[in-house]
């Protein structure tokens, strides 16, 4: 009777694990989210170093709202900070409104863009109109110019074989007085102030003595000694300074151009 029992069913259950260890899909969101992040660095640093000041300053203003929503402090909380749509109205009237509509503020701006392009002019004259030849051709090596805010910016720098001042001297080279005499005579038409300024390249670290700050300074000097030999009037000379070598404008730091004076013609609300 023992051998019609039934055989044993013996079920074997498979453990499937779908979409585990390298076949899973989420790594590759997150290296897309990777590629996406270091493309837009990329492209950051590509804008920085192909874009002027100006340029860069535009790029500004379109990602920031250039209308500020409040402007004064309120003692309640909300997007308007204590005070209702209508307080333009009265802010306005005692200069402290939210948004610039006055006729001043418009003429204001009309008088900045039309120094702006008055200095842009004094650029291209300084630029363009440097006497002798040779003295043109040194200009368009040693000279760059830009407008800011602040003013018409200007620097007079070293090239291989030719500086503004004698090696290792705080001494003009005829080309650096010639430089600074083209740039006394443009900038006698006006009655804007000026600034000067020393730049030196940066130094070994194991030098004993290391006198950058007292030769860029002293090199400022000697230019607005130089400037004022050549007639520019010695009042409208606001600021001399050194900045030694903490301005670098060419890379690396020890390069021979950032020997530099920067001569700035300042914007007329700078000028006092």
């Amino acid at each position: 009777m023992g051998g019609d029992l039934p055989a044993p069913v013996i079920i074997k259950r498979k453990k499937v694990i779908a979409g585990g260890g390298h076949h899973g899909g989420a790594w590759k969101v997150a290296y897309a989210d990777f590629v996406t992040a270091m493309m837009a660095f990329f492209m950051l640093m590509w804008l920085l170093n192909a874009t002027t000041e100006k340029q860069r300053k535009g790029i500004a203003d379109y990602f920031n709202p250039t209308i500020p929503v409040n402007r004064i402090s309120g003692g309640g909380e909300g997007m308007f900070g204590g005070d209702n749509i209508f307080s333009e109205m009265t802010l306005a009237r005692s200069g402290t409104g939210g948004t610039d509509r006055t006729n001043g503020s418009a003429s204001a701006r009309a008088d900045a863009e039309a120094e702006g392009a008055r200095l842009q002019a004094l650029s291209e004259d300084l630029l363009g109109l440097s006497g002798e030849s040779d003295v043109a051709e040194q200009l368009k090596r040693h000279v760059t110019t830009r407008v800011t805010d602040r003013g018409l910016v200007v620097n007079l720098f070293d090239q291989d074989g030719a500086t503004v001042f004698v090696p290792g001297t705080n001494d003009l080279t005829p080309l650096g007085t010639a430089l600074l005499l083209v740039v006394a005579e443009v900038f006698k038409v006006v009655d804007n102030g000026l600034t000067v300024t020393g730049h030196v390249p940066s130094r070994p670290v194991v030098l004993r003595e290391n006198d950058v700050w007292e030769v860029s300074t002293e090199r400022a000097h000697v230019a607005r000694k130089s400037l004022q030999d050549a007639g520019f009037p010695a009042e409208r000379i606001v600021m001399v300074s050194g900045q030694a070598d903490r301005k670098p404008t060419a890379y690396p730091d020890i390069s021979i151009q950032n020997n530099r004076l920067e001569i700035v013609l300042l914007r007329s609300n700078h000028s006092k």
